[in-house]
């Protein structure tokens, strides 16, 4: 059996996960509990979310909150800080891929897409950015995707989104840099999710990836948690600003 990282850097951090309670997001919840950090994760499914809380226990919190609304967001990150203490690794990982055609967009619906895509990963870094600078640092993660790189079609809104994702990371990187913070951008593949194998795996899309794919074996949320881990982790102490996709070798 294979045997995966510690990260004893790790152990005691308080993290916070944005979209943490199904999918990828869970994966790197319960990952970074297993490294014995405390980690506080923000969805809107408060079901999945109660589930993983309780079967995770002490070691994570749950805050239900709608990350489309900021100061919702922002008192989801103050209850994990009151619970916590002070936030040195951000994943920001809530996303939702659903497909639309470029007649369907409205000035509405591009809005909304931008607020659960990309607005809060913005404003999730600003509300921790203050306790990084006063530990001496931290680390952020932010999930984009292959999805633009591959030129998808059938979603311009949420390729659009995910592309800026990498400007914001440099941004973001540049800005904080000087305190030791360091901003990366994390890009999964197609991730089996139970999500993705209900609504979009077919035998068509399935035989069209691992064609792509350089190493043509199916990706699941702990290649992408592992990986996370390593971001935020103080082997990567001085990796900033940079693009790491996860995806078998597709792009």
């Amino acid at each position: 059996m294979t045997e995966f990282a510690t990260y004893p850097s790790l152990k005691g951090r308080t993290v916070l996960v944005t979209g943490g309670a199904s999918g990828i997001g869970a994966s790197i919840v319960e990952h970074f509990a297993q490294q014995g950090a405390k980690v506080g994760f923000i969805d809107l499914d408060a079901d999945a979310g109660a589930e993983l809380q309780q079967r995770l226990g002490e070691a994570v919190r749950f805050e239900a909150a709608d990350l489309r609304d900021i100061a919702a967001l922002g008192r989801a990150i103050a209850s994990v800080r009151a619970a916590f203490g002070p936030i040195t690794v951000l994943v920001n990982n809530a996303a939702r891929d659903d497909r639309h055609s470029i007649d369907q967009v409205t000035p509405e619906f591009w809005d909304e897409r931008m607020a659960t895509n990309l607005k809060h990963q913005f404003f999730a870094a600003q509300a921790v950015k203050d306790d990084m600078i006063a530990a001496g640092g931290g680390a952020i993660v932010n999930m984009s995707s292959v999805s633009f790189l591959l030129a998808q079609g059938g979603m311009p809104v949420y390729l659009t989104a995910k592309a800026a994702i990498v400007g914001l990371t440099r941004a973001l990187a540049r800005d904080l840099g000087p305190h030791k913070i360091r901003v990366n951008a994390l890009f999964p593949g197609w991730i089996m999710t139970e999500r993705q194998i209900k609504l979009w795996l077919t035998p068509e899309a399935e035989a069209e990836m691992m064609k792509g794919q350089c190493i043509p074996e199916k990706l699941f949320p702990p290649d992408i948690a592992r990986m996370t881990l390593w971001l935020a982790a103080d082997d990567s102490r001085l990796v900033t600003a940079q693009n790491f996709v996860v995806d078998g070798g597709w792009t």
